[in-house]
């Protein structure tokens, strides 16, 4: 009753919303339904170890089970374990009430705990929204070991990584007073660890499934990008949050300045202006990995891989839009509304789609974009390179008809490219004109071979007539 009454109120208040929700609830289809019948030896559903795993992913992130659940073949429950083994990890590392002395040990040897038979952990926090997880980890770890070795290596060499970094920071954070990010390059290094790792260990499943080229697991500059594209969004939007909890990811780098000393000035201060400023300077450091991102899902050819890496990344570039100079969102944890998510899972099909996605929210960026900020050129700069990203790989001119290819007559580049066009086939035509056949070498051979005893004929001539003439005197 609450949710059609929800549906009324929006389709008096946002209209245009009510029918983007209607269209997606009505044509957007399930691609796959992993509790099928025929789906239980790829999705483990017949399993009661992956059914609870299947439940924890619902219970931690509705947003990705939705998309992983969509994903090909044993592609769908390896991505699900691989996103729970790093959810528990993420969990230890950012409970508050775990002393350091137990936490350190238990986060540098979370790889092996992955693995062994009946490990739990039941000592999180009450407030830990995921603590359940650890607490039935074993399905997990049971779960692990049923992988293939192809799948296992990587889960195991990025928790690896992933739990070492972490433990670190922890560390730093626990036994010392700076609890703050000083750099961009430190937090650079942390959301690589966090999150960067993360996108490296999809690209190399990616490429051990056969789904995707064997080279793409050598991109990992790109697949570092997308990782912290995604993770400096939630950063960003969860500011509010994680300063009430103590947890400051923000460099000082950035948010130092104009007079501000603690993290929660920004909305204690009542500086709108300034703190603003700041607020653009950190979405302008998370738009440098837009283009990166484009470029990587130029790369994907599977469609269900596609979508999976497409559909976060366009939500966080609509979240970028959402926070920049919005003072709300030093108020509380501000997200794009649901009718706008479902555009986007609907949209976001192939690269040149998504590259439109980016472009509209670069260009919504710029219009919010404030003169007076220090940032503003540099925003207008970034967010033009995302319009030249478009430009270069899709131009805007180009229409993609049923007809075929067509041209914007209003726009200058048509007269440029019909010239070529018609350059182009001015040289096929002529290079399709007949011409006279070619020699064989042998003829050729025979031409220079006459020609010599020719002029030797000749030469001999001219010496017997001398002689002739002049011989007898």
């Amino acid at each position: 009753m609450g949710k059609i009454a929800s549906m009324l109120g929006l389709l008096l208040t946002h209209p245009t919303e009510f029918r983007t929700l209607i269209q997606f609830y009505l044509f957007h289809e399930q691609k796959r339904d992993i509790t099928a019948q025929q789906e239980h030896p790829t999705s483990g559903w017949d399993r009661a170890t992956m059914r609870r795993c299947w439940e924890f992913l619902d219970m931690t992130s509705r947003s990705f089970a939705a998309v992983i659940k969509e994903l090909d073949g044993d592609l769908a429950r390896t991505i699900c374990i691989y996103y729970l083994v790093l959810r528990g990890l993420d969990t230890i590392e950012d409970d508050m009430t775990i002393p350091d002395e137990i936490k350190q040990p238990l986060l540098r040897s979370f790889h092996e705990k992955t693995v062994t038979p009946g490990w739990t952990f039941t000592e999180s926090g009450p407030n830990e929204k995921d603590r359940q997880l650890l607490v039935e980890y074993s399905a997990v770890v049971e779960e692990v070991n049923l992988l293939i070795p192809e799948y296992k290596v990587v889960i195991l060499d990025i928790c690896t990584k992933m739990q070492n970094g972490m433990a670190d920071y922890a560390h730093k954070a626990a036994t010392t007073s700076l609890v703050y990010l000083d750099t961009v390059a430190e937090y650079d290094l942390y959301c690589h660890y966090v999150a960067g790792l993360v996108g490296e260990g999809l690209t190399r499943i990616w490429s051990a499934s056969g789904k995707e080229a064997p080279w793409l697991c050598e991109e990992l500059e790109l697949a570092n990008s997308m990782g912290l594209l995604l993770q400096k969004t939630n950063i960003i939007r969860d500011f509010r949050e994680d300063v009430e909890e103590r947890r400051f990811f923000w460099p000082k780098e950035i948010w130092a300045k104009y007079g501000f000393e603690e993290m929660k000035d920004l909305y204690e201060k009542s500086d709108i202006e300034h703190a603003t400023w700041i607020q653009s300077g950190m979405i302008l450091d998370a738009l440098r990995h837009a283009c990166d991102a484009l470029d990587y899902l130029r790369l994907l050819k599977t469609q269900s891989v596609f979508v999976f890496c497409a559909v976060p990344v366009c939500m966080a570039m609509a979240t970028l839009a959402l926070c920049f100079m919005n003072p709300e969102m030093f108020q509380r944890n501000i997200k794009i509304r649901k009718a706008e998510a479902a555009r986007l899972i609907m949209q976001a099909t192939n690269p040149r789609e998504v590259a439109l996605i980016f472009r509209e929210y670069a260009r919504k960026i710029h219009e919010k974009a404030n003169p007076q900020d220090p940032n503003f050129l540099r925003v207008s700069v970034m967010c033009c390179k995302i319009e030249q990203w478009y430009e270069q790989n899709y131009p805007s001119f180009v229409i993609l008809g049923q007809n075929g290819v067509t041209y914007d007559l209003s726009d200058k580049r048509t007269v440029v490219a019909r010239v070529e066009e018609k350059r182009a086939e001015q040289k096929r035509l002529a290079n399709s004109a007949p011409s006279e056949p070619e020699m064989f070498p042998w003829e050729l051979a025979t031409y220079v071979a006459g020609a010599f005893v020719l002029v030797l004929g000749l030469c001999a001539g001219v010496v017997y007539i001398v002689l002739k003439v002049y011989g007898d005197e």
